[in-house]
Formats: C-alpha cells, sequence, structure tokens
C-alpha cells in the first residue's frame, strides 16, 4: 500500500470508492492518454467517468481558463457574468427547448436536484418517477430517485418514489419481446401505475443508463411515454449527465433518440461540457423554471472560469463535429469489441452507442452476472495500459467503456485489442 493511498484510508470516508487494488494516482493528462505518479502511461478510456470530452489539457480550454483566472475568478449570480450569460445562450439554443431559461450548478447531482425542486414545486406533488436500474447523484434527493441499490444508500427520502420498467432492454419480464411488444407492454405497465397512484409530478429517466452500465430501452420509448404522461400533466425530465454534448454519436442530446414529442419538459447536463472543470444545469421552459417563488443564488454554479472553460469546450466540440467523430470511430470500436465478445464466454452482450459503451460479463456457461470478472478485467487492462470503467446493477459487472470524443481510429483499435488481451488474460 503507498504512502499516499494510506494517507487517504485515514481521512476519507470508507464508503469513498477507488478503483484497483493498488489505487491509481494520475499527474498528467495529454490528449487521450494520462500518466501516473509512476511514470506509466495509459490510454483513457474512462475520460474521469466521462468527464474529459473532447481531450486532456485541451489547448483551448487551458488557455480560456488562464486568461480567466487572470482577471476574476469569482464573482457569484448576484453579479452579471458575460462568460454565464454567453454559455446559457449556447445552451438554450441547443437544448431544443422553446423559450428557454438555463441554471448553472456545480454538478450533475446539484442539477437533477434542482430539476427535482422545479418539477415538484411546479406540479404541487412530491411523488416521482424514476426508472428501475437508474442513477441519478449522491444527495439526499438524487438517492431517493436512484433505481440502484449500489448507489442508494438511505431508505430514507423526500419524495415518494416509483420506478418504472423500461430502461433495461435485455434482462428483465419483458427482454424476450420484440422492439414494439417491449415499448407496448411498459407503456401498458405506466398507464396501470398511473391508475394506483397520486399524480406524479415528473418522470425523471436518463436516455442511456450510465452507472447501470450503458442500458438503453428501444428508441421511441421516452416518446411513448411522453404521451402517457402528458395526458396525466406529468412532467418529463431527461437526465443529459452522461448522454449529453454528441456522445451517443447519432444525436446531439440522448432524448433525440425519443423524439416524436418534442424536447423534454427539463433538461439536465453537467461532466462533458466542462472537460474537467465543476459544471452542471438545468433547462427548462420558462414557466417551469420561474415557478419558484423564493429568491435564489448560486454561489459556485457558474463561476467566471467553468464558464469560460465550458464555452471553449463546447466550440471545440462543435467545430470539429466531435458528435460526428463518436458516430464513426464509435461504430468502429463497437465492431470490434463485438467481434472480441463473439470470441469470449464471459461476454453475454456488447451495447452501446457512440462512445458510450458497455460490455456485460457474466459467468461462462451461465447469465449469471460476473463482478468479480468485471474486476478481474479492469485490473488486466490497466495492466496493459487501459484505463476503463465498471457500473450495472447491484452486480457491477458490465465493463463501461467512453474515451473522449476526439479519439481516434488508431487508438480505437489499440484499446480493443488491450481489452481482448485482457478478457483472455481474467478469463
Amino acid at each position: 500500500m503507498t504512502g499516499l493511498h494510506e494517507r487517504h484510508l485515514a481521512v476519507s470516508p470508507e464508503w469513498l470508492s477507488l478503483y484497483y487494488r493498488r489505487p491509481l494516482e494520475l499527474t498528467r493528462g495529454e490528449g487521450r492518454h494520462v500518466w501516473d505518479a509512476d511514470g506509466n502511461r495509459y490510454l483513457d478510456f474512462f475520460g474521469g467517468i466521462l468527464t474529459t470530452m473532447t481531450a486532456h489539457a485541451l489547448p483551448e480550454v487551458t488557455k480560456a481558463v488562464s486568461e480567466q483566472a487572470g482577471r476574476i475568478i469569482h464573482s457569484s449570480t448576484l453579479y452579471l457574468n458575460r462568460p454565464l450569460v454567453e454559455l446559457a445562450e449556447r445552451v438554450a439554443s441547443l437544448s431544443g427547448i422553446p423559450d428557454a431559461r438555463v441554471f448553472f450548478t456545480t454538478s450533475g447531482t446539484e442539477a437533477n436536484d434542482t430539476a427535482l425542486l422545479l418539477a415538484t414545486a411546479h406540479r404541487g406533488s412530491n411523488q416521482i418517477l424514476a426508472m428501475r436500474n437508474s442513477y441519478h447523484g449522491r444527495s439526499f434527493s438524487t438517492v431517493s430517485v436512484t433505481g440502484n441499490r449500489s448507489w442508494s444508500p438511505t431508505a430514507f427520502s423526500p419524495l415518494q418514489t416509483t420506478y418504472v420498467h423500461g430502461g433495461v432492454r435485455h434482462r428483465g419480464p419483458y427482454a424476450d419481446l420484440g422492439d414494439a411488444e417491449f415499448i407496448e407492454a411498459c407503456v401498458a405497465d405506466l398507464e396501470d401505475l398511473l391508475g394506483h397512484i397520486r399524480t406524479p409530478a415528473a418522470l425523471i429517466a436518463e436516455p442511456v443508463q450510465g452507472v447501470g452500465g450503458f442500458t438503453a430501452p428501444p428508441d421511441g420509448l421516452y416518446a411513448a411515454f411522453r404521451e402517457v404522461l402528458d395526458r396525466h400533466g406529468v412532467l418529463w425530465i431527461s437526465d443529459e449527465v452522461q448522454t449529453g454534448w454528441g456522445r451517443t454519436g447519432d444525436h446531439f442530446w440522448g432524448w433525440q433518440a425519443h423524439a416524436r414529442n418534442g424536447p423534454p419538459d427539463i433538461l439536465t447536463f453537467a461532466k462533458g461540457i466542462g472537460n474537467g472543470m465543476s459544471i452542471g444545469g438545468v433547462v427548462a421552459r420558462a414557466d417551469v423554471m420561474n415557478c419558484l417563488d423564493a429568491h435564489s443564488i448560486s454561489t459556485f454554479g457558474g463561476s467566471p472560469v467553468t464558464m469560460a472553460a465550458g464555452l471553449a469546450n463546447l466550440s471545440y466540440l462543435l467545430e470539429h463535429d466531435l458528435q460526428g467523430n463518436a458516430r464513426r470511430v464509435g461504430g468502429l470500436l463497437i465492431e470490434r469489441l463485438r467481434a472480441v465478445g463473439a470470441r469470449s464466454p464471459a461476454v453475454r452482450e456488447v451495447r452501446g452507442r457512440g462512445l458510450m459503451i458497455g460490455i456485460e460479463l457474466v459467468r461462462p456457461g451461465t447469465d449469471d452476472a460476473d463482478p468479480d470478472g468485471a474486476s478481474a478485467v479492469l485490473e488486466a487492462a490497466r495492466a496493459g495500459g487501459l484505463l476503463i470503467g465498471k457500473g450495472g446493477g447491484h452486480d457491477t459487472s458490465v465493463l463501461r467503456v467512453a474515451p473522449p470524443l476526439s479519439l481516434t481510429v488508431a487508438e480505437a483499435e489499440e484499446g480493443a485489442e488491450i481489452l481482448a488481451d485482457a478478457l483472455h488474460a481474467a478469463g
């Protein structure tokens, strides 16, 4: 055990997770690579949990941060803030939400917490619908709408939450149905549920479940849900903390795979927009955003430095068509990983969209999740020079692959090769 690890354990809570038997201290990053304190170089396929969206040490972002820090670092929302207004204008336009208003936070957890506050205040109800296997953050309210028991440490809640079918396509009671029948069954279940409970304020849902193992319903499920929700006056919150900014390749936002009825009422975002700087936020129609009848501010949300970083990062992403790169290179990477998976009896499924890919592991010859196997592959991949993540339901048996969106074809090929060797070594 390293001295830093011992010091970490002495001052940190036991529930603060660390990857690897020998935890890793990252000291430098460039492009799609990072280096540890011992000088070892790794291809980064997790990007600080989908947060290093464009590239490590992107010159445009570091320059914007440095220049803004040289002018003023902090002011709070009590004063006009030009970078905040400029980024809000761009996010509002990109969101697809009409007459949109934007509120910046410091994290995805805080963004979802704010969305729940808005929805419950607007609808006058503390009833919330959420998806099974979901994850929305670590605050008291967001834990209470998280449908993944590994990440929900308490049954106490300020909200009354009911969990809905549909976020996981290939496990559960409807797994054997075709896509159309799957959607029909989930919609029928939602209709039945709404007949038994008081009218909820909102449904909160990730278009692709992140911590849940990059699972997703068939395209169109949330559009079908929306028809039911609209009839009952229930808002739709799309949690885009992991799916936003073009990561799925096919769409800029995850909700656009379910766009038959237009954008969500409320959209939350975080992670990638700051490329490592602490930015989260909420976009909502003006009538929803303005429903609160008390004053509020944010001390750190929308700080000049983080807003400058977000503007530079978003500009780079759009000008270099990183969404298109995620679609092209991500498609190649999924193809390579499916070929790898076909040769491994431990791989149940390789799924994903763009540069958001999950590899679900099982004990060979069974359909039982294999969290120990996932941990072994994580270790073997590190030994081979590749960093990936883990996720899934309570079993944590899914390898999560989510590189920066500037990933090259050569790096995708290299990463797939290392993963193939890691699966072989761990199996």
